[in-house]
């Protein structure tokens, strides 16, 4: 009997899914029983597939003796954080907004935009001209107060009474307007230095906004300066949720800029007003940020403890599979001291769970986990019950 070309390639193509449908039933497993014989009835469909001179996709290198690599981790009983989850946006720890106290022309700017200063750096120079002739003046009346101020008191001739010459004097630097003269020279001095423009404390500029040569006022914006290490979170939660909240507890925020890269952060304040509109609150977090990596502005998803509950067995949330509809994990048996043993199939109840972790709970009709068992976190998606493995990690 003779087939023509389009039958034969359509038997091949049929021929190929029996095998990979065989493959994959076998990869998976059925719990329990039939191991033997479905390993058994894999090989024989592979090897007629290689005398048709098919090669099964996946099976070159495939020995189902040989430890499947996985990875585990140790089950443990500790609290489990039941976590609330908000938006959040990154604000500096300290923001002000420089500004001129006093009027003049800008001889000088000392910094660029992102520079770090320290605090009492000068980071604008004012022309002192003007200024310094005030400070020349206050300084020649002072002298002319203290001229007038002496020959009062030699006026006064010698007083034996200490309280006579104590009133005597105080009469004579106030006709002479010596205080007035001193408070003058003190004031232009003030001026004269606050053309000097300083940083309020130490932090990186931003929003530069004056220039060499430009006029400026009294109260006239110059620059921003931030402090940036650490940084604050600030998150929007929802009403019901702000009761579970501690200032203290800890916190995971993860920035849009940053992705896939946690950072730990504390709630350091909780505003007890609710927004009437959002029906949020603002939750304030702090966080390290050496380098300036997080800059005000930035968008982030916040995680913060909510509700604890102590005492639970806890399992990754890597190590839940579903199978039949059904969740189960596997745990690791027979394990020698080179991490080798097999993948024990359990069937398991979950409850709580976090982000990170699942908690186990006893229930009849399926199986639980003690602490100190070792649970497969990775690589076990295809295992089969009592399939050999072998650990690539020390839990």
């Amino acid at each position: 009997m003779t087939f023509s070309k389009s039958t034969l390639s359509l038997l091949t193509v049929v021929l190929i899914f029996v095998l990979l449908g065989a493959g994959v039933f076998y990869r998976l497993g059925m719990a329990g029983a039939g191991e033997g014989d479905e390993e058994e009835r894999f090989s024989e469909a592979v090897e007629e597939a290689e005398e048709a001179g098919v090669t099964v996709p996946g099976t070159e290198d495939f020995d189902p003796g040989r430890p499947q690599a996985v990875s585990g981790a140790e089950v443990v009983r500790d609290t489990l954080w039941v976590p609330v989850t908000a938006a959040g946006e990154a604000e500096a720890f300290r923001r002000a907004r420089v500004t001129s106290r006093v009027e003049g022309v800008v001889e000088g700017v000392r910094v660029e935009e992102d520079d770090r200063v320290e605090e009492g750096e000068v980071l604008v120079q004012l022309d002192t001209t003007e200024y310094a002739l005030e400070v020349r003046e206050a300084e020649a009346d002072l002298v002319d107060a203290r001229a007038d101020y002496e020959e009062r008191m030699i006026l006064a001739g010698e007083i034996a009474d200490p309280a006579v010459r104590e009133e005597r004097e105080r009469l004579a630097r106030a006709a002479a307007g010596l205080e007035q003269a001193e408070t003058a020279l003190e004031r232009a001095r003030l001026q004269l230095e606050r053309t000097r423009v300083r940083a309020p404390f130490a932090g990186r500029v931003a929003d530069l906004d004056v220039v060499e040569g430009e006029h400026v006022d009294v109260g006239g914006e110059l620059l921003d300066l931030v402090q940036l290490d650490p940084i604050r979170v600030s998150a929007r939660v929802l009403e019901a949720e702000v009761a579970y909240l501690e200032r203290g507890r800890r916190a995971r925020v993860t920035f849009a800029a940053h992705p896939g890269e946690p950072m730990e952060a504390v709630v350091r304040t909780i505003n007890p007003l609710v927004d009437g509109e959002s029906r949020t609150a603002r939750v304030t977090l702090e966080l390290p940020n050496p380098g300036a990596r997080i800059k005000p502005g930035m968008y982030a998803r916040v995680s913060l403890e909510a509700q604890a509950y102590p005492d639970r067995i806890l399992v990754p949330r890597s190590a839940i599979l579903e199978r039949d509809r059904r969740e189960m994990l596997f745990v690791l048996g027979d394990a020698d001291e080179e991490g080798e043993g097999v993948a024990e199939w359990r069937y398991v109840t979950t409850g709580f769970e976090s982000e990170e972790l699942v908690e186990i709970v006893p229930d009849e009709e399926t199986d639980v986990v003690e602490p100190g068992e070792v649970v497969l976190v990775d690589g076990h998606h295809y295992l089969a019950h009592d399939r050999p493995v072998r650990l690539t990690n020390e839990p």
